[in-house]
């Protein structure tokens, strides 16, 4: 009897060992360089946070994470690199909304399911600014000025298809408005433009407008995000006016489809531990970056969840060259 209760109680020491053993070492992965995609030049913003998280994965896994740049044909070719990749785990990078959307407006994308979401590193939302001379002092009247004038409020954005661009689409739809859409070939241009009085709105991230909203040349009047965003707690989000909108870039890191399940789990496991360290948030905040660190199953849940919104926005614009 003693003998019987002293071996069941090994076997249970034995098992709650390999339970609490982290996976890396019951699979011995990884045990050599990692590298990172990026699908756009360095000095970007997908570039400098993937360095963020490069850097302090590698410590994290215990082994190098190379950063990559591959630019060209609007991030796709590096996203064709990350999804042709051999599928064992050692090739991972960052996916971004213009991902999801070119699935639907270029030829040969690279589709979702050729990838293996891993983590969700956290949202840049969209945000609603107008010059800081326009009678549109709250949210609540912008929305009823746009009601009432159907085109006439001109909206600074990307060029159809961009996040900004899709941004003040997925606006228009949830709130039953229309605007005269102006493309400016990125940011920088858009909030020129503003600033200059060539557009009476624009729908760039908090970041790009902060400046100019605290030196009263522009005002934020809600930002699209669940919410409030770390750099403007004083600014409300849509929602808490009263109008359901969430809309803007995302950042997830992903590899290419038909990583083994363990090390999938090894790689995702590790990420949110770094995407959750108070160091990383502290460093990816000075940077201005938003963190919502989630799992690979929440992570593709949000990816899917803005896919379904988007694909709409896209078809009403004309922009689907690839339907579903």
């Amino acid at each position: 009897m003693e003998a019987d209760t002293m071996r069941r109680t090994a076997l249970v020491a034995t098992a709650a060992l390999i339970a609490a053993a982290p996976l890396a070492q019951a699979q011995g992965f990884p045990d050599g360089p990692i590298t990172w995609v990026v699908n756009w030049p360095a000095g970007g913003g997908q570039d400098t946070t993937s360095r963020l998280v490069a850097e302090r994965l590698s410590a994290e896994l215990g082994v190098p994470v190379v950063v990559e740049n591959y630019d060209g044909a609007g991030g796709l070719a590096g996203m064709r690199v990350l999804a042709g990749a051999k599928p064992d785990g050692y090739t991972i990078g960052m996916l971004g909304s213009s991902s999801i959307i070119q699935q639907y407006t270029t030829d040969e994308p690279v589709m979702l399911d050729q990838l293996a979401v891993l983590s969700f590193f956290g949202p840049d939302p969209g945000a609603l600014t107008v010059k800081a001379d326009t009678p549109y002092e709250t949210l609540e009247a912008f929305v009823m000025a746009a009601k009432e004038q159907p085109g006439d409020i001109l909206n600074g954005n990307d060029p159809p298809g961009g996040a900004s661009y899709i941004s003040a689409s997925i606006m228009e739809v949830a709130l039953d408005l229309t605007l005269n859409k102006i493309p400016y070939k990125g940011y920088a241009p858009t909030v020129t433009a503003l600033l200059g009085g060539e557009v009476h709105s624009a729908t760039v991230p908090v970041p790009q407008v902060l400046e100019a909203h605290k030196a009263g040349d522009v005002r934020i009047l809600g930002v699209m995000a669940s919410e409030r965003h770390f750099l403007a707690p004083d600014i409300p989000t849509f929602a808490e006016q009263g109008f359901n909108v969430v809309a803007g870039d995302f950042r997830a890191v992903v590899g290419p489809a038909g990583i083994p399940q363990d090390r999938a789990e090894i790689l995702s496991q590790a990420l949110v531990a770094v995407l959750s360290s108070a160091e990383f948030v502290a460093a990816a905040n000075a940077a201005g970056y938003m963190i919502e660190p989630l799992g690979a199953e929440a992570a593709l849940a949000r990816i899917k969840a803005f896919d379904a919104q988007v694909y709409p926005v896209l078809e009403d614009a004309g922009l689907v060259t690839n339907p579903r």
